[in-house]
């Protein structure tokens, strides 16, 4: 796997992963507060074998008595696709990672070709308008239950797809990866 590499514009200490370098560009946010990289097998997969470019970005620390706030989080991200170079993107993630995805695609529409949402938590956040949208949810997931993904596609079921990962809890990235990762790629590969 390739090595975590951190980004500091304006001290901001940002992690991220850069790896493969194909024609299908994918952004994929990390879930906060997981011990565990849960997308990073997903990422190698769709990278190695599928041969996409994948940019895994990860949440700055937030200090004790100032949290991060979801904007600030879509700008952390903003600055990692410019200083990796990207232009128009897939841009997606995993849990509130997903959610940083969707305000991110509201925020900068002109760069993202479609979203991929993995584990899709409640939100007020609407879908971005146009774009095509990849929502994958476990069929066991307690914390993010498959009925968010389905309530989600309602709100645009001529652009958005709902796919389950059967059997599979919250960490289906981790638990079921080139499952989940094979879903991306059957679904991006078109792009």
């Amino acid at each position: 796997m390739t090595d975590t590499q951190i980004f500091e514009p304006d001290g901001r200490a940002i992690p991220f992963v850069d790896e493969g370098d194909g024609p299908v560009k994918l952004v994929l946010i990390q879930g906060r507060d997981l011990a565990a990289d849960v997308l990073g097998v997903v990422s190698h997969y769709l990278a190695e074998e599928a041969g996409f470019h994948v940019l895994r970005i990860g949440h700055r620390a937030e200090a004790k008595r100032e949290e991060v706030s979801l904007d600030d989080r879509v700008e952390d991200a903003l600055a990692v696709i410019e200083h990796v170079g990207l232009g128009d993107t897939w841009v997606g993630g995993h849990g509130f990672g997903g959610t940083v995805a969707r305000a991110f695609a509201l925020a900068h529409a002109d760069r993202v070709n479609g979203l991929a949402l993995l584990a899709v938590e409640e939100s007020d956040i609407p879908l971005a308008p146009v774009m095509p949208v990849l929502i994958i949810q476990g069929t066991k997931d307690i914390d993010a239950p498959f009925a968010n993904g389905e309530q989600l596609q309602s709100t645009a079921p001529e652009r958005a797809s709902v796919k389950s990962i059967d059997g599979a809890d919250h960490l289906f990235p981790m638990t079921h990866p080139i499952e989940t990762a094979v879903v991306i790629e059957e679904y991006l590969d078109w792009d």
